[in-house]
């Protein structure tokens, strides 16, 4: 994954539609789903718990399927964009232990999948307005920083690539 610049105020606009439409379609469309099974199958118990969870079940598929259709829809461009960040961005965390140590030992790869989280993580929590540990954030790049300095390499997160990952 390659990081973009992305609007931010068009990103916050459009995930907040997102989620709001998300919101009233699982309220609307459990409810709808759950009052149409207790109609055709009503329980001499009144007890309809199933088919209320039934209809929350299905109303999430229906709506995991309709935003996998719409992925590649102009308007989620920047939502993708975040969702497939977050990911990337998880997939290096889990691996970080063994990053930091291979950078410790000079490993150029390891500095530069680090390098990219570093400066994935400022572009998301810039996003999302998280501003908490920018100040961690920055400690860390100033460590891995004087370890490229150390090796004399030079880190450019375009050169980065999930495949590096494999080696850790």
């Amino acid at each position: 994954m390659q990081l973009q610049d992305i609007d931010k105020s068009r990103y916050r606009q459009h995930l907040n539609w997102v989620i709001g439409v998300c919101i009233v379609s699982l309220t609307a469309g459990s409810l709808g789903f759950a009052q149409f099974l207790i109609y055709l199958l009503p329980d001499a118990d009144g007890s309809h718990f199933h088919w209320n969870l039934l209809g929350v079940i299905i109303t999430c598929g229906v709506i995991a399927l309709f935003l996998k259709k719409i992925k590649h829809h102009p308007f989620m461009t920047e939502v993708v964009y975040v969702w497939e960040l977050k990911q990337a961005l998880n997939q290096v965390t889990r691996k970080m232990p063994k990053l930091k140590k291979a950078a410790q030992q000079g490993d150029v790869n390891a500095m530069l999948a680090m390098q990219f989280s570093y400066t994935g993580s400022r572009q998301l929590w810039g996003l999302d307005d998280n501003t908490i540990t920018m100040e961690e954030l920055a400690m860390w790049q100033a460590e891995l920083d004087n370890l490229a300095k150390k090796y004399n390499t030079t880190l450019d997160v375009k050169q980065y690539s999930a495949h590096i990952l494999k080696n850790f």
